[in-house]
């Protein structure tokens, strides 16, 4: 039963629309409801993991720790034991890491490759996103950036990479096909460098590019520049043909890490690369397709992609370097006293370079594991301490724990089938019916369409705070409507949409409707490659549902061993529907819509309707970051619990 009465309504509909009109908004609380449960580091309120890794990382000569998609989640998630570090953990973790590397002799690579708004309130709640995550992001100390899609959708969050992001990480930060208009003078400029050329403190040359994948849905303040264009242009080339020797190519970028992903642009860079030097060893560090996942490209060029949302952190390692092929004056063959490379890329390969790869859950328990592998000192060091300080900080002063409802069990996108009564999506569907309503056509019948792709996570059991708002429907779609169109035309609406299939302005920014996060590729080429690793892993306690990976190395890159969790296809729209008699009948219904699938939905219903046919069902500010508190505020079942609702 939805509880809210029209006065009450209107009440918490001004503080959401308020909220996202103004920075000021941000502080505003909805609820007096703060879920707090006190946990040694971390977030106050997160959980940790339950068992972890049990085996060292193997370390080369040059390694990298990789991190992508981070959509915001800076504080980890608060519900999930596996992924329940913060970014504090992370900064203690990786200076850990770069000081082991020294100590050790090896070089230490941390990149990012982009995607850092858009998904959890930390990024979100701010006007421009990112106006507070951006501080807490940086306290990591990154050697390679690049940008990604989700930095492009928005005109001021683009000038923010161009002035913050570019200007505090200097020559780091690449972005070799992005370009930005300068406000003064309104011409095209890179963001970031198109490229950069160092020395590792071990001696190898390294020329890094950040390559963005052919993204057309960006704000048109900015420019991205196919692959097969910047592959041609006089800079790219110079770069190529440089006197300067380069003992390996580094090509990060916010693509999907696998040459036969038809969005990745990366084997369009590896074969101009390829033209010009041979034999190179050229390293790929992808993202975008929110997946685990290691592909080889030939017997000395290998890519890697290290997940989503603060749940995986990549690892990869490489040796074969000497006196003859490079520069490199570390440790030869590689380091002593821990597990090292043995991997050729291809089992035919007369490479010398061999690799490793690991994908690690983000967590304390996993952080702290391989942090002790070489350093018995404490784990947390002070710069990682004031990080987790300040993230809280700002969730306190944002109002993140804020709490609008107990949610009374775990609802998920697409571990289940989507009709089942565990999917989130029938959920979002009456939350549709009760709360996206026009006062004065209430009492006219209405199909409410919204893509899947407008949500981006599932919804877990335990309170519904005002981060949760920003975690499940991180985009700000406005909803428009078609006021009384035949019922036999809009009836069939809905299943034609589905029919057709989603409109591809998202699919390019996002995965429509993402993978279960441990649905990872399907196993392409890994028996042609090793066959069964016949690695195994003693676990003595019961394993928890997480990633199961399976790549061009096999199947045991997941650093932490876990239960497979089953993965059902979901349509690309969903729909509430409200106002219609017991017999579902009506002569004429309100068509109401988000207004990313305008386009979709004006094909569908034909040439007698168009734009000027459409309008907003209840104003500019009410989107599809509203509907679900308004709903979970006034439904009983989520109301039942409070004050004392917790996570487990």
């Amino acid at each position: 039963m939805f509880l809210l009465s029209p006065t009450r309504r209107f009440g918490l509909l001004f503080t959401l629309i308020h909220g996202s009109l103004a920075c000021s908004g941000c502080y505003d609380s909805v609820g007096h409801i703060e879920h707090v449960r006190h946990v040694r580091r971390m977030q106050p309120g997160a959980i940790n993991a339950t068992y972890g890794p049990t085996r060292a990382l193997e370390w080369g000569q040059l390694n990298f720790l990789h991190t992508t998609d981070t959509h915001g989640w800076l504080e980890g998630h608060l519900k999930e034991g596996n992924y329940g570090a913060d970014w504090g953990d992370f900064v203690s973790f990786s200076t850990h890491f770069k000081h082991q590397a020294g100590n050790m002799g090896v070089d230490l690579l941390l990149v990012d490759t982009g995607d850092l708004h858009d998904g959890a309130g930390l990024s979100d709640a701010t006007t421009p996103d990112g106006e507070v995550s951006m501080r807490i992001f940086d306290r990591a100390r990154y050697d390679l950036l690049t940008i990604g899609n989700h930095e492009l959708y928005l005109a001021d969050v683009a000038y923010q990479a161009l002035d913050e992001i570019s200007t505090y990480w200097g020559d780091r930060y690449l972005t070799s096909n992005v370009q930005i208009l300068n406000r003064h003078t309104r011409k095209w400029q890179y963001i970031g460098k198109t490229y950069r050329y160092f020395t590792t403190r071990h001696g190898l040359r390294i020329m890094a590019f950040g390559v963005l994948f052919d993204f057309t849905g960006n704000t048109n303040v900015t420019k991205v520049i196919p692959a097969k264009t910047m592959v041609t242009q006089r800079w790219f080339l110079d770069a190529l043909n440089s006197p300067e020797p380069v003992d390996i190519f580094v090509v990060l970028g916010h693509n999907p890490a696998r040459k036969s992903d038809a969005t990745s642009t990366f084997p369009i860079v590896f074969d101009a690369i390829r033209a010009r030097h041979p034999q190179t060893p050229i390293q790929f560090l992808g993202g975008h397709s929110h997946i685990r996942d290691f592909a080889v490209f030939d017997s000395s060029s290998t890519s890697l992609e290290s997940g989503r949302y603060c749940e995986t952190l990549g690892w990869l390692s490489m040796s074969g370097f000497d006196s003859g092929n490079s520069a490199y004056h570390g440790i030869i063959p590689g380091p002593a006293g821990v597990p090292n490379p043995t991997r050729k890329a291809t089992p035919s390969s007369t490479s010398p370079f061999m690799y490793s790869r690991r994908y690690l859950d983000w967590n304390r328990k996993t952080f702290e594991y391989h942090a002790a592998t070489w350093d018995d000192k404490s784990f947390d060091n002070h710069k990682g301490l004031a990080t987790t300080a300040e993230i809280t900080k700002y969730r306190e002063q944002l109002k993140l724990g804020d709490v609008y409802g107990c949610v009374p069990q775990d609802y998920c996108m697409t571990c289940v089938p989507f009709n089942s009564s565990s999917n989130i999506f029938p959920l979002l569907a009456d939350a549709l019916a009760e709360a996206v309503v026009n006062e004065s056509r209430r009492d006219t019948p209405r199909y409410i369409i919204a893509n899947t792709g407008s949500v981006r996570f599932d919804m877990y059991k335990g309170p519904f705070t005002y981060d949760d708002q920003f975690i499940v429907s991180p985009f700000r779609d406005i909803f428009l409507y078609i006021p009384e169109v035949p019922y036999g035309l809009a009836s069939t609406l809905f299943d034609s949409l589905n029919n057709a299939g989603a409109s591809r302005k998202r699919n390019v920014g996002v995965v429509s409707a993402e993978r279960d996060i441990c649905v990872d590729p399907s196993n392409l080429g890994t028996m042609e490659y090793y066959g069964s690793p016949g690695i195994t892993r003693r676990q003595v306690v019961d394993l928890v549902p997480g990633y199961t990976t399976s790549d061009d190395f096999g199947t045991d890159g997941d650093d932490t061993v876990h239960s497979g969790i089953p993965h059902y296809e979901i349509p690309d729209f969903f729909q509430g529907k409200a106002g219609f008699d017991e017999g579902g009948q009506a002569d004429v219904v309100d068509v109401v819509f988000v207004d990313f699938i305008e386009s979709d939905v004006l094909a569908i219903l034909g040439s007698n309707y168009s734009s000027n046919d459409v309008s907003y069902y209840i104003s500019a500010n009410f989107t599809t970051q509203d509907y679900l508190p308004l709903y979970i505020t006034g439904t009983e079942t989520f109301q039942v619990g409070l004050p004392n609702c917790t996570v487990v």
